[in-house]
């Protein structure tokens, strides 16, 4: 059997395997993970649909993955009994305090509006984490997309070269695409201090043996598509052509974070987390309209304080430098920057010093985007324990974000099954966060 037929008669995941091999083969790129994301990101699906007019064009979504303890965070309740050891301290906005672990974040508080009234139905992590993502319940029968998946599919690309869509330290249940086609799935960046991996012509072939191959692949996808005149195999071909530009352009250096100051980078924190979020500064930079950036370890059951001496401080240098940054480079306004994560944690504190999930409550946080900053929005009990002012549910603050884009929060897609969905379900927006 000739390779064209191979092709033909291969469902599309061989497709895919079959033209990442050859390109491993026939255009000495071999081992290139972003290749076969290229390949998706060419299958056939919408294209961007009206928006509303809005500040916010660009998403930086820095995920806290576990459950944030709210009130060692955002919402401090100093002299309650659930409080702990946790101290609270005044920050640069009037009225708003935060846990003592924000000396940065405290500078810039002016700039960011703290939501004290999440709420969400789900108390498990992996529906937790899939609930804020996509604004809908986990289920067997159908995926749903990512706020991500949906500004890349409503808004369409701000620069046609680099992927509409970016998750850097992702995890399970974070984000995807869903439903909507594979285009609009994330780039996987596990390592940002790699970038992207392997997406340079290697050394060992040069530039017109790398030409030369490139044209026999041409001829092979012109006579094969003149021959079958399969969509999928234009949009192959379509593949090659933007992994070429791709490893040709000068937005191949957004992923680049040896480019940056030494002093910026010690600015963002040194570990994978203040990297990653240097990353998505570099990548909106650059027209990359969503990038989710993960920060694991707040599932602290065990050791609440001790655990969070360490793990709010690397939020705190990164979120404070990132705010501090695009602001600084006229980039704020435009970019909305989201802190969220799938539950808070008990106020009241365990036998082994930790707190447990407590879905009931919990905090987020927005900035830029034209976002009032330097305001809290909602509030508990003096506790933490419940909700006393304009409770925020999660398929709320997906609403929020979606108008904060311009998103039609009206507008439905259909799933495979021809089920209609929209980009939050039943949520309504907390336009009072916005100035």
């Amino acid at each position: 059997m000739n390779l064209q037929r191979l092709f033909l008669r291969a469902d599309g995941p061989s497709r895919r395997s079959f033209l990442t091999g050859a390109a491993s083969g026939l255009l000495g790129v071999g081992g290139v993970p972003w290749l076969a994301r290229l390949a998706a990101a060419q299958e056939p699906g919408g294209g961007p649909i009206g928006l509303r007019p809005a500040t916010a064009r660009q998403v930086i979504y820095l995920y806290m993955s576990g459950g944030m303890s709210q009130l060692d965070t955002f919402d401090p309740k100093p002299g309650a009994p659930t409080q702990g050891p946790t101290k609270a301290i005044d920050t640069k906005a009037d009225n708003v305090r935060v846990s003592e672990h924000f000396r940065n974040l405290a500078r810039q508080m002016d700039k960011v509006a703290v939501i004290r009234s999440m709420r969400t139905t789900q108390g498990a992590h992996d529906q937790g984490r899939y609930f804020m993502h996509t604004g809908y319940e986990l289920r067997g029968t159908i995926q749903h997309p990512s706020m991500g998946a949906w500004l890349d599919h409503m808004a369409g690309p701000l620069n046609p070269t680099l992927p509409g869509h970016v998750s850097i330290n992702g995890s399970r249940y974070t984000a995807t695409a869903g439903f909507l086609p594979s285009q609009h799935a994330p780039l996987p960046i596990g390592d940002p201090e790699r970038g992207l991996a392997e997406a340079h012509r290697p050394e060992q072939v040069d530039a017109e043996t790398f030409e030369r191959r490139m044209q026999r692949v041409q001829e092979m996808n012109r006579a094969f598509a003149a021959e079958h005149g399969r969509k999928d195999v234009s949009a192959y071909a379509d593949m090659y052509d933007q992994a070429v530009r791709l490893m040709s352009s000068s937005d191949l250096a957004a992923f680049e974070l040896e480019r940056e100051p030494e002093q910026l980078r010690d600015a963002y924190g040194r570990d994978r987390f203040g990297q990653g979020c240097l990353l998505a500064r570099r990548l909106v930079e650059r027209g990359v309209r969503f990038v989710e950036v993960g920060l694991g370890g707040w599932d602290t059951h065990v050791d609440n304080f001790d655990t969070l001496q360490d793990r709010v401080p690397e939020l705190d240098q990164a979120l404070a430098a990132l705010l501090a940054d695009l602001d600084a480079r006229g980039m704020l306004e435009e970019t909305l920057v989201v802190v969220a994560t799938e539950f808070g944690r008990t106020p009241r504190i365990n036998d082994n010093d930790g707190r447990d999930h407590w879905p009931q409550s919990f905090s987020c946080a927005l900035a830029g985007g034209g976002v009032n900053g330097g305001m809290v929005y909602g509030a508990t009990s003096a506790t933490g324990e419940e909700i006393v002012e304009k409770p925020v549910f999660v398929t709320d603050f997906n609403a929020t974000i979606a108008w904060a884009l311009g998103l039609p929060l009206d507008h439905r897609v259909f799933s495979p099954s021809g089920r209609p969905f929209t980009v939050a379900d039943k949520g309504q927006p907390v336009t009072e966060l916005f100035a």
